[in-house]
């Protein structure tokens, strides 16, 4: 999968992709990444990609005909093209494994009041936001986006890591523990020490039901639980509850 970032800053993105499990990834040719910096396509000789907005307010608006020629240069009309907004789609689990199954994703980093409206228009397919609340670097929430999809690609990671993560099967996922057995007069759960194995997975899945219950509920109503999960988490409610708790 190859990843192309359009950004003001691509030095801030540099350490990301020559770090840990992305540097593995690019160097056994699992991802792929181009940093395209968008004042190389500015045209006055101080560089200028920024310009303040029709109508007045507050900041500054990166100006379109720089980012239309970066964005050309790349062939973005014909490649997914993404813009990270405050005022995008939320991004989540589903949204980031649609993501991976692309083949190459241009991404645009936003900076100072955002972008030219009709860059949005004529190239962005989708404008996409990593949560309720304001960042100054468009790069930052560009690395948050990467880091959720690419880990997603087939060979990065391991299957079975991936299948126990948080949101999938509409979980949190559970509490891990490891050596020294006993850290501050904390203790290891017992049934992790049992050796059970089908105890432990019955543990683990009820951990998942109650740190979800306690922190997002409201990802139990995905219809995504599986019938173990729907029975054990109605137990859980009904003793916690009476007969009228969660169905």
């Amino acid at each position: 999968m190859k990843f192309t970032i359009l950004s003001l800053f691509p030095e801030i993105l540099e350490g990301f992709f020559n770090s840990s499990i992305m540097s593995r990834a690019v160097k056994n040719n699992l991802v792929e990444y181009n940093f395209v910096n968008i004042r190389d396509f500015a045209f006055d000789k101080h560089r200028t990609c920024d310009d303040a907005p029709y109508g007045g307010g507050a900041g500054m608006v990166m100006k379109a005909e720089p980012l239309a020629a970066a964005l050309d240069s790349v062939n973005a009309g014909q490649t997914r093209t993404v813009y990270m907004s405050p005022s995008g789609k939320k991004l989540d689990q589903k949204l980031s494994l649609e993501l991976s199954g692309e083949k190459e994703i241009v991404i645009i980093c936003g900076r100072y009041e955002g972008i030219d409206q009709r860059i949005i228009d004529l190239y962005v397919d989708d404008e996409i936001s990593i949560g309720d609340y304001v960042i100054s670097s468009g790069e930052v929430a560009a690395l948050v986006l990467v880091d959720s999809v690419y880990r997603l690609c087939e060979g990065v990671i391991t299957k079975e890591s991936l299948e126990e993560e948080s949101f999938q099967n509409a979980l949190l996922e559970y509490p891990h523990y490891t050596r020294p057995e006993v850290f501050q007069g904390r203790g290891v759960p017992d049934i992790l020490l049992s050796g059970h194995h089908a105890k432990i997975e019955k543990w683990r899945l009820k951990k998942q039901l109650e740190k979800t219950l306690a922190n997002r509920p409201d990802l139990l109503e995905s219809g995504q639980l599986s019938d173990e999960a729907e029975k054990m988490l109605n137990e859980m409610v009904i003793q916690e509850e009476g007969p009228n708790g969660y169905n």
